[in-house]
């Protein structure tokens, strides 16, 4: 779910959040809440705070399209996030431009070492998704998997990541040839962000 900075700037947000929560029953799988990292820069005790509450109610946070905004990276020690996501922008010049493929090794090893999710978006390529895999990105998102779906799409692709994250392990299968993905990273919980 994208939230705006209009959104994240309304004090009854967290009221807001927690009844969408409850009117859906209780969570089987976390929310993933994004939002873009020009948001924390704006009133940041109040953004912290809000994104705390959401957090302890079960949402994972990710920073959205991460490495094209204004970010200051001490904030990341600090940040209640889970994940950062790879703006599409440097995925897609990955294989043409050794500076791109430079910038998103980089940001999966900073992530990693805050014990961060990395999801890569706009994966369009066998080429992209292996170049990925090799940098150890944790998820990936974009044309190669999925096109964009309506509502009646959305069902059914959440039944079946349902039933795929049941296993350790993802395997892809394109062709003749299996790919096998890297498991999801550990959920953090040797560290408590603030």
């Amino acid at each position: 779910m994208n939230v705006s900075p209009i959104q994240l700037a309304d004090e009854g947000f967290v009221h807001e959040f927690e009844k969408m929560l409850s009117g859906s029953g209780a969570l089987r799988a976390p929310i993933d809440v994004e939002i873009t990292e020009g948001m924390l820069l704006e009133n940041t005790a109040s953004t912290f705070r809000k994104l705390n509450t959401i957090r302890n109610m079960g949402a994972h946070i990710a920073i959205d399209d991460f490495g094209t905004g204004y970010s200051s990276l001490r904030y990341l020690a600090h940040l209640p996030i889970d994940a950062l996501k790879i703006d599409r922008s440097f995925v897609s010049m990955m294989a043409d431009e050794a500076d791109n493929t430079a910038i998103v090794s980089s940001v999966i090893a900073l992530a990693h070492s805050f014990d961060l999710e990395v999801v890569a978006e706009g994966v369009e390529t066998v080429e992209q998704r292996k170049l990925l895999a090799l940098l150890r990105c944790d998820q990936m998102q974009g044309f190669l998997y999925s096109p964009a779906v309506d509502r009646n799409g959305v069902a059914e692709l959440l039944v079946a990541e349902s039933n795929a994250a049941t296993h350790r392990n993802r395997t892809l299968f394109t062709g003749d040839q299996t790919d096998v993905i890297f498991p999801e990273r550990r959920h953090r919980s040797a560290r408590t962000r603030r």
